[in-house]
């Protein structure tokens, strides 16, 4: 009997993973990418001796990275090195006082004690509270498909269900009275798409993967991971596409029958899309699309960015690899976000200088700075505007860091909601997919499995379980299984009849 084929649209993190499951479980794998590399949001950009992760910069979660490739028995060390980060990061707050994140949690907890007396001791409850919740959610729940509102109910979870009813930051400010340390607790769920007034407390597990877990570099990048995964998959008989856009999901008589890319056909038993999850549908007749563009519009997404890949020929002091710059309105700044949608007056940013812990990122002498403002999806993108919001972070960066870089820049790329637009075909440039909030939680987000279209299935982070770079591993495997289960069920019903 030959091997059943499907056709994966899209090589990011969760096309990635399904690709290596589906593989291993015995089908025919063919990953089709619009772009000239793999990976999805996560590509990298080379250019004058430097090297910048375009996508993703933060590696938290070492578990599920070791999980997934533990699965193929391997380890993340037969693909890409991992350097614990210490500091993990620093925070700069106004006047340039920077409070710093060491990679060790008993060193957190000293610090926070310098920064409000008493804080120490309410941090070790509330870091204990977060890891109860992270062997919770990632150990259980998060590999859950989403197919049913009882997933959610063990026993676990019904003993801890008001923590579904409160949010990140009435628990934030109930304990700690300093607003710099606020801002720090709260910083985390930014990763999961919303603000933490709008964040069910049950997710200050991301505080665990913070301080508990740390903050991980893997040599060459971020895309060290991509390139790692690609190898396993190739390993396992996947074949990979480039420069290979999709135009149609082909469908006949309710059933996904392949794909048409670059003018050409191909046909498959099975689709599945790693695509933006709106997009993909657009790829369908009107009829055949689970839900509709109100749909889509009353969605809580998470925040698009605007980005600065910069060469500077010097080295830049006062900062730590990742370098967060909090001297503004964290609250003002979220409004601006999610409540009334418009570029920031007076925005947070993030810096990343990865040449400080990875010579190979940039020339000797020389560093490779990544500037991020998160910003409102779908809004305005020009050029003008580019340059006002880099002119303004410069000025602000070099106050606070007494660093005077102007004048050493050698270029610089930026990335900004249209390109999110253009080379993903995110709806409205979203950088992150959809907003966990309590009611885009589990079985209350876009399925994994189509209901309209026989043998189509969806992966990534508008769907099962969330935005960030592990959850998008635990999507890939969630719908592989899924398809596995669907298939199994088939075979026995063709067999009893």
């Amino acid at each position: 009997m030959s091997k059943q084929k499907i056709l994966i649209i899209g090589s990011g993190f969760s096309a990635l993973a399904a690709s290596c499951y589906l593989a291993k479980a015995g089908y025919e794998v063919g990953v089709y990418e619009k772009n000239s590399t793999v990976g999805g949001r996560a590509r990298q950009l080379k250019k004058q001796g430097f090297t910048f992760d375009i996508g993703p910069t933060w590696y938290w979660m070492p578990d599920v990275f070791e999980r997934f490739f533990a699965d193929f028995d391997k380890k993340t060390s037969d693909y890409y090195q991992l350097e614990k980060l210490d500091p993990a990061y620093w925070v700069y707050f106004q006047n340039g006082e920077v409070v710093e994140i060491p990679g060790k949690l008993d060193d957190i907890y000293k610090n926070f004690e310098k920064v409000e007396k008493g804080s120490s001791q309410k941090l070790q409850k509330f870091i204990k509270k977060a890891q109860d919740n992270y062997k919770i959610a990632i150990l259980d729940l998060v590999y859950r498909p989403g197919v049913s509102p009882l997933e959610l109910i063990t026993p676990d979870t019904a003993i801890r269900i008001g923590r579904f009813f409160t949010n990140i930051s009435a628990d934030v400010r109930k304990e700690f009275k300093n607003e710099k340390l606020r801002s720090i607790l709260e910083f985390p769920v930014l990763f999961l798409g919303a603000k933490p007034s709008d964040t069910p407390a049950f997710y200050s597990f991301m505080n665990y993967a913070d301080f508990g877990l740390g903050t991980w570099h893997p040599k060459g990048g971020m895309y060290e991971v991509i390139r790692g995964m690609q190898s396993l998959a190739e390993s396992l008989g996947v074949q990979f596409h480039l420069n290979c856009e999709v135009e149609k999901i082909i469908t006949e008589n309710g059933k996904a029958k392949g794909i048409r890319f670059n003018g050409k056909e191909e046909f498959a038993d099975l689709v599945l899309s790693g695509a933006d999850y709106h997009h993909s549908e657009q790829l369908l007749e009107e009829k055949e699309r689970q839900y509709s563009e109100s749909f889509w519009k009353k969605k809580i997404f998470a925040p698009s960015s605007l980005l600065f890949y910069v060469g500077f020929n010097k080295r830049i002091k006062n900062v730590a690899h990742h370098t967060l710059f909090f001297d503004s309105s964290f609250q003002k700044h979220a409004k601006e976000i999610y409540d009334d949608p418009k570029w920031p007056e007076d925005p947070l940013f993030y810096a990343s200088f990865p040449s400080i812990t990875d010579k190979t990122c940039a020339p000797e002498g020389f560093e490779a700075g990544i500037f991020l403002i998160p910003l409102a999806p779908d809004l305005e993108d020009t050029n003008e505007l580019r340059e006002k919001y880099f002119e303004m972070i410069i000025h602000r960066f070099e106050k606070l860091t007494g660093n005077q870089v102007k004048n050493n820049i050698i270029f610089k790329e930026s990335f900004c909601v249209k390109d999110f637009k253009k080379e993903y075909n995110s709806y409205k440039g979203n950088a992150y997919g959809l907003a966990n909030t309590l009611f885009q939680t589990a079985f209350l987000r876009p399925k994994l499995k189509s209901r309209k279209v026989e043998n189509l299935f969806f992966t990534g982070q508008l769907t099962v379980p969330g935005p960030g770079v592990p959850p998008s591993l635990i999507s890939g495997k969630l719908v592989a299984g899924l398809i596995e289960k669907d298939n199994i069920i088939k075979i026995k019903t063709i067999t009893s009849t």
